[in-house]
């Protein structure tokens, strides 16, 4: 089994900072794309950032300039610095991993739970 956990979301005020972290755990040979989506209330989940294997990262137009996409591949984590923060930026944050659990097996996707990111004005 693989699991994505997350955390680091919480409450904080416009133009504040937050960290999230995910960990992905269990049964892996490699990850690819690690990445990061949020889904506000009534809307559709969308990308915010995308890192690759070689460290190539992707942005939502919204968080550039404002949000770095890490990873550490020793700890199988990705990691969302979040500066500058707009009330629009609530949402549920959800991290994602490109996974292969063998070398015989293919990558699946894999979701994390979802942390609460509330940013009040």
């Amino acid at each position: 089994q693989v699991q994505l956990v997350e955390s680091g979301g919480g409450l904080v005020q416009a133009g504040g900072s937050l960290r999230l972290s995910c960990a992905a755990s269990g049964s892996i040979f490699s990850i690819n794309n690690m990445g990061w989506y949020r889904q506000a209330p009534g809307k559709q989940r969308d990308l915010v950032a995308v890192i690759t294997s070689g460290n190539s990262t992707n942005y939502a137009d919204s968080v550039k300039g404002r949000f770095t996409i890490s990873r550490d591949n020793a700890k199988n984590t990705v990691y969302l610095q979040m500066n500058s923060l707009k009330p629009e930026d609530t949402a549920v944050y959800y991290c994602n991993a490109e996974i292969r659990r063998t070398f015989y097996y293919r990558a699946h996707i894999y979701w994390g739970q979802g942390t609460q990111v509330t940013v009040s004005s």
